[in-house]
This record gives C-alpha cells, structure tokens and sequence, in this order.
C-alpha cells in the first residue's frame, strides 16, 4: 500500500487544532443556571483537565474526552499520540486511568480503512502501555480524519489533584519539553533537519504516568498538562484559578534543542499568534521570540505541577526514579498575585 501522508488530510494537527482560550470563552458563555449538584467535585466552574464525580467510599469518578487531527503522517504513530494525549487527562487529576472508548472520524472516500485500522492499533498500543483496555467506540465519515478517546480513571479523592489549589511560595515543574508545534511545523514545511525528525513524535507518544504517583504526594498541591493553550496559558490557568502570579525564569524551561533555526524561520503553528492573542494582556517580561515557544501549542505536552518547597527533596526523587531526572530544575515559583497573572524573568 503506498505509504499515506495524514497531515495533507488535515488544516490543523495535534492540540493545535484547539479553539483559541480567547474564543473558547466566548462560546462557553450561557445563561443558562446548571442544577446543583453536590457530587461533582470538578466541573464547568473550573478549567480543569477532567470531570469529577464522587461515588462515595472516598473515590472519585475521574471522565474526560480529547481528540483532534493529525500531527505526523504515520497513521500508528497517530493514533498513539492521540491516546497517550487523552489519557493523560487522567493523570494530570493524579488518578488512575481505567478504560477508554474510541473516537473516530474518517474521510471514507479519501483514506482506505487499512489506515484507520492502523490508527486503532495505535491506540489499542497506547493502551495496552497504560494498563486499559480499549473498550469501545463510535466513528463517522467525516472530511478529515479526527481521532481520540473518551478516558474514565479512578482517584481516592484525598489525592485529587486540581489546576486552581497552588500556594503562595509553590515550585513550579515542567515533565516534558517545549518546542512539539514548532518542529511538527517544520516537518509540514520540509525543512525539519535530519537529527530532529522523529523527536516530537517520540515525546508526544510517552505516558504522563508520573501524574498518578504525584497525585499520592500530599506536597504536590496543583497540577495540569500542558497541550494546545501552550505553556504560558496553562500557567495562567494555574495562577489565575489559584488568584496567584506565576513568575518563571525562562532559561530553566525545558526546549527541544535547535529551536533556534526553525523560529528564524518565522516557523510557527497558527495557534502560535492566537494563543498570544488570548493572553497578551496577562503577561510581563515578553518578546517576540519567547512567543515562539512559551505560546507553542503542545501535543501531550508534560505535566505543570506545583509543589511546597517542603517537599522539594521528595518530589524531586519521584522524578528521578520516574527515569525524569533531566526535569528536576524547577522553572518558577508561585507568588502573591501583582499586576501581572505570569512574569517572565530571564
């Protein structure tokens, strides 16, 4: 079968094909007054990664969906990363994931099925890794391929761990690197160099398993993914919803190496400007050239998490035996809220 490159199926790919934060807000908006209930611990208040629900004995329910279109042309590596990027919703709450129902829409008279097949496998792969089965699903015939997964997880709820609690003082961690859109970019465009093509598909297609072993720690008292909002607004999720500012020093901030040639390229993802756009007025100590990464629109990006000084030393021994040890540097700190929801310092 000639070998079929997804991403010319697709206007957008991975977490990239978000709605910008700006007009999301827009068409969250309602009048419309819920009725109370008492057992959904997170929900539409928050803008958490996952819902909620307590079902009593001390756990909770953890639901939550992601999907989106192709970010690499390989259909098995697609359907990974998108798995890998559902379930990590799961353990960004720090719960355990449980199972998961498939999310399909597929060109029918574009692509042959053997590459959704293929897409499945992925999945089913990623799964597999993650302990769950692949339980089900539903697909459409749509005019352009979408894949992900509804996830459902379980979590004793004195581990619950939300984007919104950070304190004063916190440590702010990074699990993964930045630059996923960038180099996804530069592969669209032809000009990704030799020793970086494969790079972000690696990342993209890792478990954030670590979440649910920091979920146990009582020090670790925030925590979210970073994926289409980019680095710099999930921070801003974390300060504004723990009414904080986040001050990051941005040479600690993880980045692909070799950055530097793409972005003098101009190459960037169009979520790049629209996420900036979203945020600008938010923000103290940018330029035009950390737009290029701190506004990168990731793909199962890593795990923002905020953590007491007081358990500095034992948070930062989990990433080490987690084989994360290239990530124990904090890249900020939580302070009292000022003029600004984040600062960038150098």
């Amino acid at each position: 079968m000639e070998k079929i490159k997804l991403t010319q199926y697709s206007h957008g790919g991975g977490c990239g094909c978000k709605i910008a934060p700006q007009l999301l807000d827009e068409i969250l908006k309602s009048n419309f007054v819920a009725p109370k209930n008492d057992k959904l611990i997170v929900g539409n208040s928050s803008k958490d990664d996952a819902a909620v629900y307590d079902i009593g004995n001390g756990q909770g329910l953890i639901s939550t969906t992601d999907f989106f279109m192709p970010i690499v042309d390989d259909a098995f590596e697609f359907g990974k990363i998108a798995s890998a990027n559902a379930i990590s919703d799961v353990y960004a709450m720090g719960g355990k994931p449980l199972m998961a129902i498939a999310i399909l829409g597929w060109p029918i008279n574009k692509l042959p099925v053997e590459t959704a097949q293929q897409v499945i496998d992925g999945a089913r792969a990623i799964c597999a890794e993650a302990g769950i089965p692949l339980a089900g699903g539903h697909s459409i015939d749509s005019p352009e391929p979408i894949f992900g997964l509804a996830v459902s997880g379980l979590i004793d709820l004195k581990n619950l761990k939300q984007n919104n609690t950070a304190k004063e003082g916190n440590l702010l961690y990074l699990t993964k690197k930045i630059g996923v859109g960038i180099l996804s970019t530069a592969g669209k465009k032809g000009i990704l160099k030799e020793e970086h093509i494969g790079i972000a598909a690696k990342q993209m297609m890792q478990l954030n398993k670590l979440g649910e072993k920091a979920g146990q720690l009582s020090g670790v008292t925030a925590m979210t993914d970073v994926t289409g909002f980019a680095l710099l607004g999930h921070l801003i999720e974390m300060a504004e919803g723990s009414n904080l500012t986040a001050e990051i020093s941005y040479s600690k901030v993880p980045l692909f190496e070799g950055l530097e040639f793409y972005t003098s390229q101009k190459c960037m993802p169009g979520n790049t400007q629209k996420n900036w756009k979203s945020f600008e007025t938010k923000v103290a100590g940018m330029t035009e050239e950390l737009t290029y990464t701190l506004c990168d629109p990731q793909t199962n990006g890593g795990l923002l998490i905020a953590v007491d000084p007081d358990s500095k030393t034992e948070f930062e021994n989990l990433l080490i035996a987690e084989g994360l040890g290239d990530f124990v540097e904090p890249i900020g700190v939580m302070k009292s809220k000022g003029e600004n929801v984040v600062v960038i310092k150098p």
